[in-house]
């Protein structure tokens, strides 16, 4: 018995490893083929780099508008994010500990605004955007954005705040806190691993998306990282290696957000599951 059980960890582990590899497979083909010269890409296009090089790093940082775009695709994700999320805290709140009435139906409504596609929001928005004469600004994208990320972020809260104790609301009450100060001092710092994980959750969305800021973002130089990407299509089509190196640029600032505030993330992510 103990001999099948030993047997069975070891065959999961080795699946875990395996799907692992598969996982990570597609990070280290972009950065293994980051670090080789055009001509060696075609000649060897999935090996391992001989003479490793920075240069079509130093391109991209240097000659091309990627640092730009990165710098447009912070700014909207920063925007979209931070606006998203202060809409969401103050909804869900208001939900779960504001006692008035009809925010069941609030809640169901916005359940059912999570389930419509964006892409039949696009049309209209951009017809809203050309009249307020925000099209090709980034003002426009960070609204879409943060309507869109407003529904999922408030049944997210929701969620976690009915796992509050509604004695803790009931006691900052009757000490004279206010709504806003309880929200402040009671409820956010209960709510800080929940937060971080839709924060992070939210920013990557917004990060890595493509289609709106296609769209609404025409100009060279108000384009976000991801649709400043697709320029590469068309005049790097060769040059495999320099098209990595700046979708590196991309993969990264990611990754190295998720493993500062893993432990939170872990944690948000199993937030409510009780309830």
């Amino acid at each position: 018995m103990r001999r099948q059980v030993k047997i069975g960890g070891v065959l999961r582990q080795a699946l875990m490893l395996v799907i692992c590899a598969i996982s990570l497979y597609p990070i280290w083909f972009a950065i293994q083929t980051a670090l080789k010269t055009s001509r060696a890409y075609t000649l060897n296009p999935t090996g391992f780099p001989a003479h490793p090089t920075l240069q079509n790093i130093t391109n991209v940082l240097f000659h091309l508008p990627v640092p730009r775009w990165a710098l447009n695709s912070a700014l909207v994700t920063l925007g979209s994010v931070g606006i998203s999320t202060i809409f969401a805290l103050l909804a869900g709140y208001a939900i779960v500990f504001g006692g008035v009435r009809g925010m069941g139906f609030l809640l169901r409504v916005n359940i059912g605004l999570m389930v419509v596609p964006p892409v039949t929001l696009l049309v209209p928005m951009f017809v809203l955007m050309v009249n307020l004469g925000l099209i090709n600004t980034l003002p426009s994208v960070i609204i879409f954005y943060s309507g869109l990320m407003v529904p999922f972020s408030v049944f997210f809260f929701v969620n976690f705040f009915r796992q509050i104790p509604g004695e803790l609301i009931e006691a900052a009450t009757v000490d004279g806190s206010g709504q806003l100060t309880t929200l402040r001092r009671v409820v956010l710092p209960m709510s800080f691993a929940a937060t971080f994980t839709l924060v992070i959750v939210n920013a990557i969305w917004a990060w890595t998306e493509l289609l709106i800021a296609l769209v609404f973002l025409q100009n060279e130089g108000r384009l976000t990282l991801m649709a400043g990407l697709t320029q590469f299509q068309g005049r790097y089509t060769i040059d495999q290696p320099l098209v990595l190196a700046a979708v590196l640029m991309a993969i990264v600032p990611v990754v190295l957000i998720y493993l500062a505030g893993q432990r939170f993330f872990i944690r948000g992510l199993t937030a409510g599951i009780g309830k």
